[in-house]
């Protein structure tokens, strides 16, 4: 069966690690016809746009796509062109799984959990107003107005808006998820202590939504700072994470770097139409061209894909050849070494190929 996909190379080093994403799936034989569009800094200059009606009419007939780093310029346009296209294709999961591989970085060689980010709402929705202008004088007003607690004058505001609709819909997708990957497990993160109106109904709509899997997934909640803390020392008490989206940023970082740093963990953003799939580290511009970064990370993102796409053999296949690559510790990036600076380290070019070469081994 074949698939046709579009692919956003980026910036930076994306042009070199979504090629490398591209040359292990066609070690797969995997029927994939690949619409290449641009996207960020290298759009900005023939387009005149970040992200060109072209690339947005390409992800939307697709459905899918596959994602490198990009940069944001400093200055006008999108804040960030991740965010806009999440909000712009209504992708409102951010999944992000958190696995340990054997390697000198990693602090902890048993972890395997899952984040599940609300990818459109809270603190994220950019819903801000400078300080000392009219829109936020007005709006400082109007809460000086109808609240009890009182902001001062001359702040910058910035809105958290959290809708029933969109709680619940994470909660369902965090729970049918753990379902259908035998997962036994969900935690809601959350800071409902404090922020009892946004973050105590994002916990409630998940405590609703855990009653129809009531006997087959354990629902528990946790206060976001309380969960940091665990992460460090029990990291292997947790299975899936449900969390809103500024604490999904944050909280994938810190599962990162328990598992040996972003080099290394894969991303999908998920509609209800259309989903993208992207690592989670930037576009390091300073490496840009020069052979030397770790493409796991988009090559696991890759895999992600393949799983949704419903080859999920060959999804397997892909994981397990990086995993086993990235174990053995000789066809590595210098971020895998345990020195890095040690000599024997490869590039881009060569940990692809040694990840091929795995590929075809188990195929």
């Amino acid at each position: 069966m074949g698939y046709k996909v579009t692919l956003l190379p980026g910036d930076g080093i994306g042009p070199e690690v979504t090629e490398a994403a591209v040359a292990c799936l066609e070690a797969l034989g995997l029927d994939i016809e690949w619409e290449r569009k641009p996207a960020g800094e290298s759009a900005l200059g023939k387009y005149g746009s970040l992200l060109p009606e072209e690339t947005i009419e390409a992800i939307s007939r697709n459905k899918v796509a596959l994602k490198g780093p990009i940069t944001t310029p400093v200055g006008g346009g999108f804040r960030s062109i991740n965010v806009a296209i999440r909000q712009l294709f209504n992708l409102y999961v951010c999944l992000r799984p958190i696995k340990s591989f054997n390697i000198p970085g990693a602090l902890y060689k048993d972890i395997d959990m899952v984040i599940v980010r609300e990818n459109t709402e809270d603190l994220y929705a950019g819903v801000e107003f400078a300080a000392e202008t009219p829109e936020a004088d007005a709006i400082i007003e109007k809460i000086n107005e109808l609240s009890k607690k009182k902001v001062r004058r001359g702040s910058a505001i910035s809105i958290k808006p959290m809708s029933a609709f969109a709680c619940e819909r994470i909660a369902r997708f965090a729970f049918e998820y753990a379902l259908k990957n035998k997962r036994r497990k969900v935690t809601c993160v959350h800071k409902a202590n404090i922020m009892k109106y946004t973050d105590g109904l994002f916990m409630k709509s998940f405590y609703e939504a855990a009653k129809k899997f009531e006997g087959k997934i354990i629902a528990q909640d946790c206060i976001v700072d309380n969960l940091s803390m665990q992460l460090v020392r029990h990291p292997q008490n947790f299975d899936v994470l449900l969390l809103p989206n500024l604490y999904g940023d944050i909280i994938s970082d810190l599962g990162a770097g328990l598992v040996g740093g972003l080099g290394l963990t894969a991303g999908a953003n998920i509609g209800d139409q259309i989903a993208v799939f992207e690592p989670t580290h930037g576009s390091a511009p300073k490496y840009a061209g020069k052979n030397k970064v770790n493409p796991a990370a988009t090559i696991l993102s890759a895999a992600l894909m393949v799983e949704f796409l419903g080859e999920k053999e060959k999804a397997k296949i892909l994981w397990q050849a990086v995993k086993d690559v990235v174990e053995a510790g000789e066809s590595v990036t210098y971020d895998l070494k345990a020195d890095r600076n040690d000599p024997l380290a490869v590039g881009t070019k060569e940990i692809t190929k040694a990840i091929i070469s795995r590929i075809k081994e188990l195929c």
